[in-house]
């Protein structure tokens, strides 16, 4: 059986020869690789040899794999985009009937670009903003996705990340998020308009999406976390779209899981019924403000992806926590279990962090707990 297929059938609830592994080191990677620190092993290979290396599976066919995005984002001719670079700065500029709107990206001592600037800073930005929306247009790349896929073959089943939703687009992508909650608090009129621009965005997608017979598993990369909103905004605005945009895919036979990490204890009761097949990057402690035992019990029969906290592959903790951490996991949630790091394998871990990682994929290699 190969991993593509443990892959799928952890998401049917189908059988698996052993604990299927899926830890998503793609950052760690690409990190000592520009800096020249990767293993001794890993120096001159390419990721995908990394991961066969330890037989572990692959998750997303874009993420600092070389591959392109498969939904693909442009704007009809109307709005001008000009750019001005500075150094190791560089600024957008959407001219709008409204007034321009401004984008700063700057590049980082990590080598990566970072928004330093968002294009809404104010409720007077929100007309902009919207008019932007109105004539943003998102495509699924059909050929990316393939050849997305091609590049990880039988090593997991090929996904991606849908667009966020719009709470979460403005919070953290086209607003600074004090700036969004101000101007929500100050005119969420204005900000729920700019949010119906922003999903309306979404329609022309999700019909291809469901109509393309291509997928199987897909992903909402929301990066949840309690810091963003409060409850009263979680049911009033992530829900309902939750429902609306995941219920469209798995109306249309595909596996949803949507990526939760931070601190979520308050959404713990909504765990269990909210609608997705799987839930991405729970954080435990003693990273998180969970226990394990607790996501256990308010998980229901939802999937559980990752679940390992990622500083048990630093050596401030020891490989005794790490393989106690590891063996209750598996005993708590295997089958419905896509063993993996809450979130990724930390970019500064060193030597010892791949070592962790080769010791949990031989475990789950060789580990075939018994199917409930």
């Amino acid at each position: 059986m190969t991993l593509k297929e443990m892959n799928l059938r952890v998401f049917r609830g189908e059988p698996i020869p052993h604990v299927f592994f899926q830890p998503r080191f793609e950052p760690w990677f690409a990190w000592h690789r520009q800096f020249a620190s990767l293993p001794e092993e890993l120096r001159g290979k390419k990721l995908r040899d990394a991961y066969d290396l330890i037989g572990a599976s692959m998750r997303t066919v874009h993420y600092y794999t070389g591959q392109p995005d498969p939904i693909k984002e442009v704007f009809t001719d109307e709005v001008k985009i000009s750019e001005k670079r500075e150094g190791d700065t560089v600024r957008v500029c959407f001219d709008t009937p409204h007034g321009p709107l401004y984008v700063t990206h700057q590049y980082t001592v990590d080598k990566t670009w970072r928004v330093v600037e968002f294009a809404a800073k104010t409720v007077q930005d929100l007309p902009a903003l919207r008019w932007v929306m109105e004539r943003r247009v998102l495509t699924f790349d059909k050929d990316a996705f393939r050849q997305g896929a091609e590049y990880i073959g039988d090593r997991g089943v090929p996904q991606f990340w849908v667009p966020k939703s719009p709470y979460l687009a403005l919070a953290q992508q086209w607003m600074k998020f004090e700036d969004f909650i101000y101007a929500l608090a100050d005119d969420p009129q204005q900000v729920e308009d700019v949010m119906k621009a922003i999903d309306d965005s979404y329609d022309q997608l999700y019909e291809q999406l469901t109509s393309s017979g291509m997928l199987q598993i897909l992903n909402f990369g929301e990066n949840v976390a309690m810091a963003y909103f409060s409850l009263e905004y979680f049911e009033r605005y992530l829900l309902p779209w939750y429902e609306k945009r995941s219920n469209q895919l798995r109306n249309a036979g595909i596996h949803t899981h949507i990526h939760i990490d931070g601190y979520f204890r308050p959404l713990l009761p909504y765990l269990k019924t909210m609608p997705f097949d799987g839930l991405e990057a729970l954080t435990p402690t003693p990273q998180g403000d969970v226990t394990i035992e607790e996501i256990k019990e308010h998980i229901g029969d939802k999937v559980l992806l990752d679940g390992i906290p990622a500083i048990l592959f630093l050596d401030h903790h020891s490989r005794e926590e790490l393989q106690e951490c590891v063996e209750k996991i598996v005993k708590l949630f295997h089958p419905r279990l896509v063993l993996g790091i809450s979130d990724e394998l930390p970019e500064g871990g060193d030597e010892e962090s791949w070592e962790r990682l080769k010791w949990v994929a031989e475990w789950c290699r060789n580990t075939s707990p018994p199917q409930r």
